[in-house]
């Protein structure tokens, strides 16, 4: 299983079911930044940042046999379980949240970034999920690359609801939702944010603020400040970037103090006054 290559079937008269496998879906793996990381080193910490069942081509990604080689380190004792996946291997994923439902000791999760497809079916063997108010689940029907004829999608088509079956079981078991409903979110492929994660009972907490490690200067606190207030505004995301750029980039005068790229409050207030003359726009998404 390949970050960036599907799997890919000849034509043929007839297909078998071992032709196929479950693989990453391309919005996913657009939506997924690799580079966040849970802040300090556990010993008896997890890290699954990468998709779901081993690569092919360069031997990476995240199976079931390393987790289990991992867990067998690290004994009976508590686990520590960081998510930041695009997904992937649906077989794998099964697998790796039984290895960690079996898990004797307590097993949090800990969601930093994404965790789509598999990955969130590996999630919810936390008896703790923590997730990260920025951080994604998403949850959907299994989805494959498959060809041939007509009978042989159909046959597929009903090949694969089982495997549905069991990940809304999983999801359900969790959440304590109707299946139905359940099922109606995968149906939709649904992208599930950090607060509403733990409002519908997919997860128990936010992160601790300390969880993922960000830049708190003074400088990164004042300029996300003032994209907030331009954004209340209504000014355009690509208009805020290019203001705060300038502010960033200009003159000690200009700024008018000494500290260059200083924001100041005659300064804000102009941004503000700037602002409010634009119109207000709706986006919807």
């Amino acid at each position: 299983m390949s970050n960036s290559k599907f799997a890919a079937l000849r034509p043929q008269a007839s297909l078998s079911r071992g032709d196929i496998r479950f693989d990453l879906i391309p919005k996913a793996l657009e939506s997924w930044s690799p580079g966040v990381r849970a802040a300090g080193n556990d010993e008896n910490s997890i890290s699954i940042f990468d998709a779901i069942g081993e690569d092919y081509w360069t031997g990476e990604g995240v199976t079931a046999k390393r987790i289990s080689a991992a867990l067998r380190s690290i004994g009976d004792r508590d686990v520590v379980v960081n998510i930041n996946s695009p997904g992937g291997d649906m077989f794998e994923g099964l697998a790796i949240y039984s290895l960690l439902k079996e898990h004797p000791g307590n097993v949090t999760v800990r969601i930093l970034g994404l965790a789509a497809s598999a990955a969130s079916i590996i999630a919810m063997a936390g008896d703790d999920i923590q997730i990260a108010r920025a951080g994604f689940l998403m949850i959907h029907n299994a989805w494959i690359c498959v060809c041939g004829n007509r009978n042989d999608l159909r046959e597929f088509a009903e090949y694969l609801e089982p495997f549905d079956q069991s990940m809304a079981d999983i999801y359900t078991a969790r959440t304590g939702e109707d299946i139905d409903a359940i099922k109606t979110l995968m149906d939709a492929e649904t992208w599930i944010g950090g607060q509403a994660a733990i409002e519908q009972g997919f997860a128990t907490a936010l992160l601790p603020s300390d969880a993922i490690e960000e830049d708190e200067s003074p400088e990164a606190r004042a300029v996300a400040k003032v994209d907030l207030i331009l954004a209340k505004a209504g000014m355009p995301r690509s208009q805020r970037r290019q203001l705060i750029k300038e502010i960033k980039t200009s003159t000690p005068s200009a700024a008018g103090g000494d500290t260059p790229g200083a924001i100041t409050p005659d300064m804000q207030n102009a941004v503000v006054s700037t602002a409010g003359a634009m119109p207000r726009l709706s986006f919807s998404v």
